[in-house]
């Protein structure tokens, strides 16, 4: 019999709880099946060219001309699932696992295939919960760039009868969620009740017919979230994880579960010459009910108002009784000048961006409110964080001078306002990378205090107690900032593996470089961290590959330059990374 050796995407595929279906109602469940398979699956696998290449009673293995079709394809069944699913009972509904692997096959004369190609995508099937896909690293590697997937990282898994463990990755669909982040970074279990007191503010909805005015709604949107922030009682999820589900028709359930909150407010904003109209909708995300809504014609200069009024509707929709510090942090401190706070609104979007591009057109917008008016507290707040980038990612001429320029503006910003929490988070960056370790803490924490929900306070915070010797605390300084935003940066990742190599804990930190590395694979700093943890247990072959990745990415890559920026209070910290490299042989 002949045979012919290929690179294949295989997806593998069967039914939950078979023979428990099979054994109340054989009959039944065949007919079902075979309706399903005519009905849906069969003409899913043709739309994305697949190939069945055996049935089971239960199952199917089917083989793909790429990864992607058969991710495609899988989403779609097991969405079409969840609909076929509606009504019936738990115990008699039909579900599948899928597991999907990319690898060498064999290709027998009559088209069967064989080989670990095909052994790994059915292990990987039976590891999948039900309803869930499972991807190996392989096949994950050629989705995450192209289709906008989230994945819960299961780690390195021992797969029956396969020799080697096969890093896997968990993508759960339909009712389940896509999003599997909030379980993990939260630590509730999935079952659990969100807070009562916890809510997630969506990007208003631009109903201007402009494009262009996107950032003023996303601005409103922004500003309602650091108001609510500032509420020590209230649990606000961070605005980078409430924004991933911008321009997406979701259900609110979905997004409650999805981000472990209770409530959730959504709106829209319409923008026409000096008129602005906002509507507002708070919504109990567990039962879909309408708490309060309202709907708010004004004039642009009364956009402050607004803000407030809409703050002051939510507290007194979800009763909460606010201290004295909650109604000071609350009180309006507003600029009073409506064309300086366009101007911020555009910059602040401008510098989420983060490329150099957007900064530079940032700082010029940032500066026209400053000039417009000179008070304006968070407008230099943001200013001194357009340096800041350009010190971080030497993107200006004199990086030093850039960030004497950061500490320069943050100062004036606290100055104009001491109760603004950005002012004193762009502070802490200043301090922390001038090596004002005691400064950066402090103002980090003052951050902090005005805002118990801010993300990004946490982050520096933790960012700073490592730095000065402290990875313990830093540790838990990243856990909560991984609460409160579930859909981190995967930065983050590389913060929470550097306090655990600190401490020594490599494996920890591996484990945390691999997750970082699989949602970015051109990190330089991660694979560099990588190669020193794998210095320190030993394992050199991996060491020297994991530098080389290094090198292949960024041939310039310094130690020197590193030990020289990397704000240390104590230079041994930064030697216990070249000491792992060390005992590598990568480095002298």
């Amino acid at each position: 019999m002949s045979e012919n050796r290929k690179l294949a995407a295989i997806l593998a595929a069967d039914v939950v709880g078979y023979s428990r279906l099979a054994s109340a109602d054989e009959d039944r469940t065949l007919a079902r099946l075979r309706a399903l398979r005519s009905d849906l699956i069969d003409p899913i696998i043709a739309v994305h060219n697949g190939r069945v290449i055996k049935r089971t009673g239960d199952g199917a293995l089917v083989e793909f001309r790429s990864v992607v079709d058969a991710v495609r394809c899988a989403v779609e069944v097991q969405n079409g699932m969840v609909e076929r699913n509606a009504g019936v009972p738990q115990d008699r509904r039909i579900e599948f696992r899928i597991g999907i692997h990319l690898g060498d096959v064999v290709e027998e004369s009559d088209g069967d295939l064989m080989g670990d190609g095909v052994n790994i995508a059915s292990r990987l099937e039976g590891v999948a919960a039900p309803g869930a896909i499972c991807l190996s690293e392989d096949a994950y590697r050629q989705v995450k760039a192209r289709l906008d997937l989230s994945v819960s990282d299961l780690g390195s898994t021992q797969l029956k009868n396969i020799a080697e463990p096969i890093r896997v990755y968990s993508l759960q669909v339909g009712s389940a969620g896509t999003k599997a982040t909030p379980e993990t970074a939260t630590g509730r279990p999935a079952t659990a009740a969100p807070p009562k007191l916890s809510i997630a503010v969506l990007p208003f909805t631009n109903m201007s017919g402009d494009a262009e005015q996107d950032y003023f709604a996303d601005g409103i949107s922004e500003d309602i979230i650091t108001a609510l922030s500032k509420l020590s009682q209230l649990f606000v999820i961070a605005r980078n994880s409430s924004f991933t589900f911008k321009g997406q028709n979701v259900r609110v359930q979905e997004v409650g579960a999805k981000l472990g909150v209770r409530h959730v407010l959504e709106g829209s904003v319409r923008k026409s010459g000096n008129r602005v109209r906002i509507t507002a909708q708070l919504i109990d995300a567990t039962s879909g009910g309408h708490l309060w809504a309202e709907r708010f014609d004004r004039e642009l200069t009364d956009i402050f108002a607004v803000q407030d009024d809409v703050t002051q509707q939510i507290v007194g929709a979800l009763a909460l009784n606010l201290t004295e510090g909650d109604r000071q942090r609350l009180a309006p401190e507003h600029p009073r000048n409506a064309e300086a706070y366009d101007c911020f609104l555009r910059g602040r979007e401008l510098w989420h961006r983060l490329t150099k591009e957007t900064n530079v057109a940032a700082r010029d917008v940032l500066q026209r409110a400053i000039d417009l008016d000179p008070n304006f507290a968070s407008a230099h707040a943001f200013l001194a964080l357009t340096h800041g980038l350009d010190y971080l990612n030497r993107w200006s001429a004199s990086p030093p001078e850039s960030m004497a320029q950061a500490e320069e503006v943050a100062t004036r910003a606290v100055t104009l306002d001491g109760s603004d929490p950005w002012a004193h988070w762009a502070l802490a960056i200043a301090k922390l990378y001038t090596r004002q370790h005691d400064g950066a803490i402090d103002e980090a924490e003052r951050a902090i205090v005005l805002n118990p929900n801010f993300a990004e306070g946490h982050v520096i915070l933790g960012e700073a107690l490592y730095y000065s010797g402290r990875p313990e605390e830093a540790l838990e300084s990243f856990a909560r900032a991984k609460t409160l935003n579930p859909y981190f940066p995967d930065v983050l990742l590389h913060f929470q593996a550097l306090a655990a190599f600190q401490l020594g804990r490599y494996e920890e930190a591996v484990d945390l470089l691999l997750q970082r590395l699989a949602r970015n694979a051109v990190t330089d700093v991660s694979r560099a961290l990588l190669a020193a943890c794998y210095g320190h247990l030993s394992r050199f072959a991996e060491a020297r590959a994991a530098w080389q990745e290094v090198l292949r990415l960024n041939p310039d890559y310094s130690l020197e330059y590193r030990r020289k920026v990397l704000p240390y209070k104590n230079p041994a910290d930064f030697e216990l990374v070249v000491d792992g490299l060390r005992k590598a042989g990568v480095v002298q």
